[in-house]
């Protein structure tokens, strides 16, 4: 998937992840995606739950070099 802003957050633990993700998505214009990269296993929860709470759009999550990407659609 094409993301128009790639988040580097790998080694950081929770919640710096989601802060990371919280704050740079705020430069994206509605619509626009988000891909955080992270290697935290709290990410998996918590990243979800920050779309849910914030109200963007969380889109999916994939496997890739020992790290989790997440794709996030900002609202």
């Amino acid at each position: 998937m094409k993301a128009d802003l790639e988040i580097d957050a790998i080694g950081l633990l929770c919640p710096l992840p989601v802060l990371r993700l919280r704050k740079r998505i705020q430069a994206l214009e509605p619509g626009q995606v988000a891909c955080l990269r992270a290697d935290d296993p709290a990410a998996v929860v918590d990243v979800p739950h920050y779309c849910n709470e914030s109200g963007n759009g969380f889109i999916e999550m994939q496997e890739a070099d020992g790290h989790m990407a997440f794709y996030v659609r900002k609202a």
